[in-house]
């Protein structure tokens, strides 16, 4: 047979040599494709269990390296947020002994904080892995502060259900009447003096996405029962739709998009940190700077006094301090209200293997333009940059002018009241400077430089551009009106 074929082949024009070489290339081709074919059902069956529990955790295991045993490759990224990572607008100093000092670079903060612990000691932020040890070597502890700071630099749960008799909530309430030494020792010795961890985002049994924290629940409720618009949110929407018989349960009427923010609001938002009321998120009126304000302007102390952080050393105005509104700002962004959660550019997905691993080095976008931006948008790297750039100096641009203008009007009511002006003639003032401070901070407090809602944020930097000069020509006002009444009587 083998006489025979190569004659009828080579009728067909067709060569012992080109035969033998054909057969040779399908035989490649078929051991490739079953080669290729086991492969991709060995990576599938590998897809399908993605961890082996070797050691059984709970909510109680706050240790992250406990649950690294688990899962290791989550754990390995996350042990990356102790190394130092810097943008042109902001950064940490990882494994350096401090970061640098926010109030030193820039003056007005230190000015705008007088009579306020940050006035003593404000640095730039470092990853995940210093949360807690940044908070217990600031020097503001120098001052008396209260045990509700633990709220969001550590990992409180265990401690909050101590604390309240199994009662999360109530054990948060009662954390503001310890002091941060106190309650800090307090969950040292507990065993969980650690920086958030795994138990704060996950389900141990299910490894799915929870809230946990006490502050951020109350107030996504607060947020759901008021009229606030929630573009950021359907899910809320959906909710009011219902009638509202029960409260808003983020851990139960969330889209999984959704929880891949809010694990990140537990803490990057602003709060009431302090002794006179449990630890507060001012969300009753909705999530907007002038929103927020107008929750606080309402609130009261128990004693009947007005609310504020802390009364202004030089001017006594009743200030409101901005804590780090990354998740207020985001919300009124193009971003947000595109169902890109945080999760997707601060923590992007990247293959592993036969895995998909969210990375759990949590750091800015610019540091990973290719999983964290080009996802979406298909421009060069340096485009990208250039762009954010772009948008971040304009922003900081206007927040320098705003704390020229801030130290103008301290200075001028300073001044005011040095000539004998009283505390009725300078409420105006006061207020004016409240509102200017309140809108200044709550940017400089913020971690994008504007980016999260560009057009947002100029906005609330003009007002306080704004407010600040209204209050600087208030002031004014006072002295030209003192002149005149100053002045000798003209005879008739």
């Amino acid at each position: 047979m083998n006489r025979t074929l190569p004659k009828n082949l080579s009728r067909r024009g067709l060569s012992t040599p080109a035969l033998l070489g054909l057969v040779v290339v399908v035989a490649l081709a078929a051991a490739g494709a079953t080669a290729m074919l086991t492969n991709i059902f060995e990576r599938k069956q590998e897809a399908k269990v993605t961890t082996t529990r070797l050691v059984e955790v709970t909510q109680d295991t706050t240790d992250p390296a406990k649950w690294g045993v688990n899962w290791p490759k989550q754990y390995d990224s996350y042990l990356l947020t102790a190394q130092s990572t810097r943008t042109r607008f902001g950064g940490h100093g990882g494994s350096e002994a401090l970061p640098e000092q926010k109030i030193e670079r820039d003056p007005w903060l230190k000015k705008m904080f007088l009579g306020y612990a940050f006035s003593i000691d404000y640095r730039d932020r470092r990853g995940h892995a210093f949360m807690l040890k940044d908070q217990e070597d600031t020097e503001r502890l120098s001052k008396p502060q209260s045990g509700s700071c633990l709220h969001c630099h550590a990992t409180v749960m265990p401690l909050y259900r101590e604390l309240g008799g199994g009662d999360a909530i109530k054990g948060m309430e009662a954390s503001a009447k310890f002091s941060y030494k106190d309650l800090n020792k307090k969950l040292h010795d507990m065993g969980h003096g650690h920086s958030v961890s795994c138990a704060d985002c996950h389900d141990a049994k299910t490894m799915q996405l929870i809230v946990t924290r006490p502050g951020f629940i109350q107030g996504i409720q607060r947020l759901a029962a008021s009229d606030a618009e929630t573009p950021f949110a359907p899910s809320i929407e959906r909710w009011r739709a219902t009638g509202k018989a029960k409260p808003y349960d983020p851990n139960a009427d969330a889209t999984r998009t959704e929880m891949r923010s809010y694990v990140c609001a537990q803490c990057h938002v602003e709060y009431y940190c302090s002794t006179k009321l449990p630890l507060t998120f001012p969300w009753g009126k909705g999530l907007k700077v002038e929103q927020q304000e107008a929750y606080w302007n309402e609130t009261k102390f128990p004693d009947g006094e007005r609310f504020y952080d802390y009364k202004h050393a030089e001017t006594g105005a009743p200030i409101l301090k901005a804590q780090h509104p990354e998740f207020e700002l985001w919300s009124q962004g193009v971003h947000a209200r595109s169902g890109v959660s945080c999760a997707d550019c601060h923590m992007p997905y990247q293959r592993d293997g036969a895995t998909k691993v969210s990375d759990h080095w949590v750091r800015s976008p610019l540091l990973n333009i290719s999983r964290a931006c080009q996802t979406c948008h298909k421009q060069s790297e340096d485009e990208i940059k250039k762009r954010v750039d772009l948008i971040q100096q304009r922003n900081f641009d206007l927040m320098q002018r705003g704390g020229v203008a801030i130290v103008a009007l301290i200075d001028a009511l300073k001044a005011a009241k040095a000539a004998g002006a009283t505390p009725e003639q300078l409420n105006a003032a006061q207020e004016l400077q409240r509102k200017a401070q309140w809108r200044l901070d709550f940017i400089a407090a913020e971690n994008s430089m504007g980016f999260h809602a560009p057009q947002e944020a100029a906005k609330v930097l003009g007002e306080a551009l704004d407010y600040a000069r209204q209050g600087e020509m208030a002031v004014m006002r006072l002295g030209a009106a003192a002149q005149v009444a100053a002045a000798p009587a003209k005879k008739p």
